[in-house]
């Protein structure tokens, strides 16, 4: 009888050691699913003036910011600015690199005339197996030149975009950024706007969260697809809304969504005497 309480046991303590590792693999799962990616496009300055280089270095990244996990970035199929409504393609200037491990790209730009350069890139659309869809993120940042304001209210013409509706440069830590969100060209009426803390050393600090939900800021855009936000630290900030196109692609032959991302990155900088 002994034995086969022992048994009993074993068996108990063994289905209550599997039943915490699948609780515990599932919650990791989730908190891996929920974990917001972006796709990120950093200029070494936001902001170029005439008595300075005219050459900024872009770095095209795919991750999640805040926890700065990689995942690999394929070459985008489309890279490019736009200045004055005229769209210049600088995919043969991209320069595969690696960062933490996975792929990613760089370029270097000169640039020539006065204005907002709007600079983008789109990839190819990746499979997700965990949301069952394609994702692709239409990534972009406002670069000025020499001084001429004008450009950055404009769409881009991308298929899902942030449009700034406060200056995309020229901001302080703790200024308030409002954006609309545009797909296929019209405003999306409640979007729900992610905002992430590019937090490495490209920003001065390591900012550490208290609970996960500091990790991915949160705001819901009105029936105009605006949305508003106050910025708390010094540094890049990237925004992402995501839309839905339903059965745009296929995958194993059935049709399945494409999550499309509008991402736009601004940059703060701390006000001193």
């Amino acid at each position: 009888m002994k034995g086969i309480k022992d048994q009993g046991n074993i068996r108990s303590v063994l289905g209550s050691a599997i039943h915490a590792v699948l609780v515990l693999t599932l919650l990791l799962f989730w908190a891996s699913a929920a974990s917001a990616h972006f796709g990120v496009i950093l200029p070494s300055d936001d902001i170029v003036e005439s008595g300075e280089s005219h050459t900024i270095d872009l770095e095209l990244q795919f991750m999640h910011p805040f926890e700065q996990k990689f995942m690999d970035l394929t070459k985008p199929e489309k890279f490019g600015f736009v200045l004055a409504g005229k769209y210049t393609c600088l995919i043969p200037s991209l320069k595969q690199t690696k960062t933490a491990g996975h792929e990613t790209w760089q370029a270097s730009v000169t640039l020539k005339r006065p204005g907002d350069h709007i600079f983008y890139f789109i990839p190819e659309p990746y499979w997700e197996p965990a949301e069952d869809c394609y994702i692709q993120h239409f990534t972009k940042v406002i670069v000025n030149a020499f001084g001429l304001e004008e450009g950055w209210t404009e769409p881009a013409g991308l298929e899902a975009e942030i449009v700034p509706l406060s200056r995309p440069y020229g901001l302080w830590t703790n200024d308030v950024f409002r954006g609309r969100v545009l797909f296929h060209g019209k405003p999306v009426p409640g979007a729900e706007v992610e905002y992430e803390y590019y937090n490495a050393p490209v920003n001065g600090a390591s900012v550490k969260d208290p609970a996960p939900p500091y990790i991915t800021q949160v705001a819901v855009a009105d029936s105009d697809g605006v949305f508003t936000v106050s910025l708390p630290m010094e540094g890049w900030w990237g925004f992402a809304a995501l839309m839905t196109d339903p059965g745009a692609m296929k995958h194993d032959g059935k049709k399945v969504n494409v999550e499309k991302g509008a991402v736009l990155w601004v940059r703060t900088r701390d006000m001193k005497r």
